[in-house]
């Protein structure tokens, strides 16, 4: 007997090759204003804080995005936006074709949890000290309903446990009884219970000793061989960035300056910001070569420089870097919003 085999359809076929997530013009703002009555008696306008202003980007399944740029830049709240904890002032996230902005406010919003979840920054706050292990890890599954029995739930909790790199046994101590990296890796255990496609990672090794941060990051390296999941990763590190990301977008005040696979950006970063981030870091065989600083200081966010933010401190700003906001453009396929790189000013 003969087995024919059809076709493929076309929106499968798209659907398989689209992005898992796609982050369209992503904007939040605050209103960081005193009270009425201060602004009233003050004569002062109200303030609002551009956190995210207008960033856009694509993971493909099984891939690794990393957002890296000084603190304040944006990059938590960029996080927060995509699993639902802001809502954006402009903008959407579409997440497997499906506005998930919309589905987070009607009943298809808990599927919708069930596939994203996020690894938060600090291990010591983000885990209930009263309760043990097994309740933290187990929560996820029972708020979501995947499963009831008592002994299969122990015995899914001691799975997650297992893959950590933790024993079953440590589900009956509280958090105090682990040390950080521990904690963390008891985190990453809780994110997984739902099965999840999407791990948003907060700068999930910065409370850690480095030692420590290299064990953590393999194991999330291989659970994402393992469980094919795809991760929008977090941080200031460079060298954790490299290690971990196949692709890193550079942002600055709010806003995407760069956005390459990890190799083009590390061996020929075109934006300014970007190549005073990679002359700061200290190189292994350059040990008679003097540092480059990062020069000067982030500007205050609630009175941001006119034209491109970076201006006050790149060398190669003129008139028009002063007075325009350069737009997002594709050069090489490097995406760059910079006027000196698209006049040609700066050299590769």
């Amino acid at each position: 007997m003969s087995l024919v085999m059809e076709p493929m359809s076309t929106s499968a076929a798209s659907s398989a090759t689209a992005p898992l997530v796609q982050a369209h013009d992503l904007t939040r703002t605050f209103d960081v204003s005193a009270p009425w009555l201060n602004r009233v008696l003050e004569r002062k306008p109200r303030q609002l804080l551009h956190a995210v202003d207008g960033v856009s980007f694509e993971i493909q399944r099984g891939q690794t995005l990393a957002l890296v740029g000084e603190s304040g830049c944006g990059k938590s709240t960029v996080a927060r936006l995509l699993v639902g904890l802001y809502a954006p002032t402009r903008g959407r996230f579409t997440f497997d074709g499906q506005d998930a902005h919309a589905a987070y406010a009607t009943a298809e919003g808990r599927q919708l949890r069930r596939r994203i979840q996020m690894i938060f920054q600090d291990p010591y706050a983000s885990l209930n000290p009263r309760w043990r292990v097994a309740d933290i890890v187990a929560e996820p599954l029972r708020e979501h309903g995947l499963l009831r029995d008592p002994q299969a739930i122990k015995d899914r909790v001691g799975e997650l446990l297992q893959s950590v790199g933790l024993s079953p046994l440590d589900m009956v101590k509280y958090p105090h009884q682990f040390s950080g990296g521990q904690r963390q890796r008891i985190s990453i255990a809780r994110a997984l219970a739902t099965h999840p496609e999407f791990l948003v990672c907060d700068e999930p090794t910065s409370a850690l000793d480095v030692s420590v941060q290299a064990q953590v990051l393999n194991i999330m390296k291989d659970l994402q061989r393992q469980q094919g999941l795809t991760y929008l990763f977090i941080s200031h590190n460079l060298a954790v960035v490299r290690h971990v990301s196949d692709q890193v977008g550079v942002m600055y005040l709010g806003r995407l300056v760069e956005l390459a696979d990890k190799s083009t950006l590390f061996n020929t970063p075109r934006h300014p910001y970007t190549r005073m981030l990679l002359d700061a870091i200290p190189k292994m065989h350059d040990t008679g070569r003097a540092r480059t600083p990062v020069q000067g200081e982030v500007p205050n966010p609630l009175n941001p420089p006119s034209g491109c933010a970076f201006h006050p401190r790149c060398p190669h700003a003129n008139a028009r870097c002063k007075a325009e906001r350069p737009a997002m453009q594709t050069f090489h396929g490097v995406r760059v919003a910079c006027h000196a790189v698209e006049e040609g000013r700066i050299g590769v």
